[in-house]
């Protein structure tokens, strides 16, 4: 997500571009495959995580948003949709339209978080735009009538297909790619488990940087599609818009913008500087994140309901005091890398000087948890899954899955740290006891 995920010498959080990461092996030679339960964990998962993708769907889709269990084998192929013509022709025209404009869309050119061979890589910020672009020529089809909501939310199977057989495709290129390059990227020799993690850091034409360019407008950009669509296709079913839907999409696509107009802070998240390139992002940034984050919509879709005013005014609050920490101890974090001495809240920054000679922040959302942007974040989250009530379990996916996942992160980030940082990390966890929730955990 994430959706999720900078880089100077002076840093407030934990993954600085001079981190050590725990799976590099320093002469190049390969490493240890030890996450996700290794070649066997990583060989379920790239079949589980299409699985549950294509389950969610179909619980929308053909079971009003319940849990069911198949019982025949109709029923278990009913779960995957085949690719159709008119699919092809929606995800064909969308994916093109991006690299059209993420190549020709003006932006600006930046350089990446100095990566661990040292080097930094030129990206071309142009995402905003394209998202404006892209979103507007879609809108234009659908007020026009040229295309209907409810026939691309008929095509959201077969989307779901084409995206994964796609995927699929490219994580073997990528694959190959990497293994060509041999020592220059870290592997383990394995081929389930490096296919599933990847073989390449940063696979690129020029500067069109593949993992770049899905994570962030096939991931990020197709959610925002998705939540203009999936209310459309409501409108379009049932003549009007229940509350929920407008609540949970104007939310979203607040979200979504949000991201590209801060699109600079993807270039230094966990995912672009450290990650391989292999079929967990992959599939992660192409299929989990448009599909799998619109449950809530898909959802409503299918169970149309009303919404009391306390409760639609609760739940904007709720989203909105998650941005406001989630955002604001983003920029906390991006001033203090820029001017260490630059107030925090009215008040001069107290830190913790670390024998490496950089300083960890102890004021502001940094003084009360030391990842108090997971807890915007999750606030946020469990905000959309409270608006389609308590009677299905399917529309709380997104935060059942997300609050795991962060507090796994939590986790990695904190072992890095103590290896990065030692004693003087000891000293900051003192100082800041709690993880993600002040007071709590």
């Amino acid at each position: 997500m994430m959706p999720a995920t900078m880089a100077t010498a002076t840093t407030v959080d934990p993954l600085s571009a001079d981190a050590s990461d725990e799976t590099i092996a320093k002469d190049g030679s390969q490493v240890a495959a030890d996450h996700f339960g290794g070649p066997a964990g990583a060989l379920v998962l790239t079949f589980l995580l299409p699985c549950v993708t294509f389950y969610l769907w179909a619980a929308c889709s053909q079971h009003g948003g319940a849990l069911f269990l198949p019982r025949t084998v109709d029923e278990v192929w009913a779960l995957f949709p085949m690719p159709t013509w008119r699919g092809v022709l929606f995800y064909g025209s969308w994916l093109s339209l991006h690299i059209v404009l993420a190549v020709f869309a003006p932006g600006k050119i930046v350089e990446g978080a100095q990566l661990r061979d040292g080097k930094r890589l030129p990206y071309k910020l142009n995402g905003l735009v394209a998202l404006l672009v892209s979103l507007g020529a879609l809108v234009a089809l659908l007020v026009t009538k040229t295309v209907s909501a409810r026939l691309i939310l008929a095509e959201l199977g077969p989307m779901i297909t084409i995206s994964t057989l796609m995927i699929a495709g490219l994580s073997v290129w990528f694959y190959a790619w990497g293994r060509q390059r041999g020592a220059r990227e870290r592997s383990t020799g394995n081929l389930p488990y490096d296919f599933f993690m990847g073989t390449v850091l940063n696979p690129r034409i020029g500067l069109f940087d593949f993992k770049f360019f899905f994570e962030s407008r096939m991931g990020m950009a197709s959610w925002g599609a998705l939540a203009v669509v999936l209310p459309w296709a409501d409108f379009e079913r049932h003549g009007t818009l229940s509350a929920p839907m407008i609540v949970v999409s104007l939310c979203q696509l607040w979200y979504i913008v949000d991201f590209f107009v801060f699109e600079s802070n993807l270039l230094s998240m966990l995912d672009i500087v450290y990650e391989n390139f292999g079929f967990m992002l992959a599939y992660g940034c192409v299929v989990w994140i448009p599909f799998n984050f619109s449950l809530q919509q898909q959802f409503l879709v299918e169970n149309p309901r009303g919404l009391p005013i306390w409760a639609i005014a609760g739940i904007l609050v709720m989203n909105f005091a998650g941005y406001v920490v989630f955002r604001d101890s983003n920029l906390q974090k991006q001033r203090f890398r820029r001017d260490p001495t630059k107030p925090v809240w009215g008040k001069p920054p107290q830190t913790l000087k670390t024998k490496r000679g950089t300083e960890l922040l102890l004021s502001g959302w940094w003084g009360l948890s030391r990842h108090a942007n997971y807890l915007g974040d999750l606030t946020m989250a469990l905000s959309w899954c409270l608006a389609c009530g308590f009677t299905h379990v399917v529309p709380f996916f997104y935060f059942i899955y997300f609050a795991p996942l962060l507090v796994n992160r939590e986790r990695r980030d904190h072992a890095l740290c103590r290896e990065k940082y030692g004693a003087d990390w000891d000293e900051y966890c003192k100082r800041v006891p709690y993880r993600i929730i002040p007071y709590v955990y």
